[in-house]
């Protein structure tokens, strides 16, 4: 910086201001700065920084399945929004294993992250110990943890919509004249697997069908969990006619299993998905499908952990995101224009 300094005629203060943007600098003088830095290649110590700082300007990012298209997009997300903030990104996958999920925790908070964005696993009580015991900053995203008896919730999350757009691809099916709707549903454990088997229960009440137990076979929230969970309800002495998949993966293990057994879509059974992806308009016939937003989730958790590294006591907040409704053509009807489901809204829990 001493050098950067002598170069554009300033003191280190104001080389130290240009590069942290600490406080206003006149044009001409940030440009001297500037482009001291490019002709000497200064690069700042990140480390000698966070010394003084007692922050690394970097943030971790725990989730599992990131081969799985809707992570990579919300990956997206939380990168691209971090680094439009000065951030970078440390990323692990605890494979959805309480045991894992922990260990890379913790090693992501002795690489001093300033904050950490988590997917939590189904049995989330050691991760949320864990925070809670070192205070560490950090927003939940994709599946929420369920309120605390002694007050709100502790971090702040952020999800897509789940029971309405579910219980919305089940009044559709309905529309259409279905009766026996299967659900092929995900992990047990998962608030995303609870509240899309409300959404498909709301569903059915809201189109006069009785709730049948043996029409939701969960499927693990993968291809292979999925392929089971079809056979299953294919197995069925009064098979479905209709089907909700919970997720994208499962879609996938349920077309395998009914192109096993000769099976056609819509002709002998509809479907209807949870989690559009972007080969999911080259399947024929082309998947009808609920669309997450993705990307903005990974934004939106950045936004709020940002938030609460900025103000550290402020009430928790949950911040739920619509769906869309892509309207294609393995639900047995002729393609319409996609639109959103639920409203845009904010919750903020006591």
């Amino acid at each position: 910086m001493a050098d950067v300094a002598r170069r554009a005629g300033v003191s280190v203060a104001t080389v130290s201001h240009v590069l942290n943007d600490t406080r206003p600098v006149l044009p001409p003088t940030r440009r001297a700065v500037l482009d001291a830095v490019e002709e000497l290649g200064y690069t700042p110590n990140t480390l000698a920084r966070s010394l003084v700082t007692s922050r690394t300007r970097s943030l971790g990012l725990a989730v599992s399945a990131i081969s799985n298209p809707y992570f990579t997009e919300i990956l997206q997300g939380v990168e691209a929004e971090a680094l439009a903030h000065g951030y970078s990104l440390l990323i692990a996958d605890p494979h959805d294993d309480p045991g894992h999920e922990l260990e890379v925790v913790r090693l992501l908070h002795e690489r001093r992250v300033d904050g950490m964005i988590v997917a939590p696993s189904a049995e989330p009580a050691a991760l949320v110990a864990y925070l809670a015991r070192h205070r560490v900053p950090a927003v939940f995203l994709d599946r929420v943890v369920d309120t605390p008896e002694d007050g709100g919730p502790r971090y702040d999350q952020v999800c897509a919509e789940s029971a309405e757009p579910t219980a919305g691809l089940v009044g559709h099916l309905a529309g259409l004249g279905h009766r026996r709707i299967g659900l092929v549903a995900g992990r047990p454990g998962f608030s995303t697997t609870r509240e899309r088997v409300t959404g498909y229960r709301d569903g059915l009440t809201a189109a006069g069908l009785p709730y049948d137990e043996r029409l939701v076979v969960h499927g693990d929230s993968d291809a292979a969990g999925g392929e089971r969970a079809t056979a299953v309800l294919l197995s069925l002495a009064a098979p479905p006619t209709a089907l909700v998949t919970a997720n994208n993966a499962m879609t996938l293990g349920a077309l395998r299993a009914l192109r096993d057994r000769g099976l056609s879509v819509p002709g002998d059974l509809a479907l209807c998905c949870f989690d559009d992806f972007p080969w999911a308009d080259l399947f024929a016939p082309r998947l009808t499908a609920v669309a997450q937003p993705s990307k903005d989730v990974g934004a939106q958790a950045v936004r709020l952990l940002l938030e609460r590294l900025a103000a550290p006591d402020r009430p928790a907040r949950t911040v739920r995101l619509p769906c869309a409704f892509v309207h294609r053509t393995s639900c047995g009807c002729p393609e319409r224009p996609r639109h959103v489901i639920e409203p845009d809204h904010e919750r903020t829990l006591p």
